[in-house]
């Protein structure tokens, strides 16, 4: 049988202006336990899996684990296994200095989900850079937000989704607050899965269920049905989604009305004349007959 590894890496949105947070601040711990527990239950799946956490809030994007250079140094516990106690220690330790270290909020303020996805493209593209001949790496992104999606990003997600399309890289979204249209085009594109979490006190046990089996045994499995996916582009100068509107030849960016100025790239449009009349055939009378 060929060796596999499976990398899992949760994009977890630690801002502290989400809804969620914002009503009551204990949300994001119980949210970073049962992440906490279900990176545990991944690596417990199989010796050779892959675990990676990164932190995405509204001024940067973090690695709580693994730490480039020294680990966190651990002090043994009886009948805790070392791997998990490791990811837990580091996960809390970093994301605590952040969150100490983060600037103050005067405004809720967007999560920089889309590029936390690319950082997460960038590790797993590196890993399997280095996988050894003859092993498979099967990877995947979970990302666990109840933020709303911000359409200034829209071209930063559209690039993320479809270079891990190509990359054979699943993305999954477990939206905690808001029903995310950009997220579930991405799950759609990857063949992810996508699920809105009515019931924080049931978290862990929805990750459980519908994320920890790996994407290639989902088949078997009675999951939630996918929902209706709204494919409509977001238009970049009101940031709404449209049905029909003026898309840039250069840089694709989509305007709900004509400008003669693309205010992405700033190229210069000709303005479009008014359209050609077609003359009236004339019918022939009787007479003319």
């Amino acid at each position: 049988a060929e060796a596999s590894i499976d990398l899992l890496t949760i994009v977890l949105d630690t801002n502290p202006s989400q809804h969620i947070v914002r009503q009551n601040p204990q949300n994001l711990t119980q949210i970073l336990e049962a992440v906490i527990a279900f990176g545990n239950a991944h690596l417990m799946q199989k010796a050779q899996n892959k675990l990676a956490v990164i932190s995405c809030s509204h001024h940067a994007t973090n690695f709580l684990y693994p730490l480039p250079g020294k680990q966190v140094e651990l002090r043994q516990f009886d009948g805790q296994y070392e791997a998990f106690s490791l990811v837990e220690k580091t996960v809390k330790q970093q994301l605590g200095s952040i969150l100490m270290t983060a600037p103050r909020l005067s405004t809720p303020t967007e999560s920089l989900l889309a590029g936390s996805m690319s950082k997460a493209l960038c590790y797993i593209s590196r890993l399997q850079r280095n996988v050894a001949a003859g092993v498979k790496m099967h990877s995947r992104i979970l990302v666990l937000t109840g933020s709303n999606e911000c359409a200034s990003q829209y071209m930063t997600y559209m690039n993320v989704f479809f270079t891990a399309q190509k990359l054979g890289i699943v993305i999954d979204t477990c939206a905690l607050d808001q029903t995310l249209s950009l997220l579930q085009q991405g799950c759609d594109i990857t063949s992810g899965q996508f699920l809105k979490v009515n019931q924080l006190d049931g978290l862990l046990q929805y990750l459980l269920w519908v994320f920890l089996p790996a994407p290639q045994m989902r088949h078997k499995l009675v999951l939630p049905p996918p929902p209706k996916v709204d494919y409509r582009a977001s238009c970049f100068c009101h940031r709404e989604l449209i049905d029909i509107g003026y898309v840039c030849s250069v840089c694709l960016s989509v305007f709900c009305k004509y400008s003669p100025i693309c205010t992405t790239c700033h190229t210069i449009f000709k303005t479009p004349g008014p359209l050609p009349i077609k003359p009236k055939k004339k019918k022939k009378t009787e007479k003319q007959m």
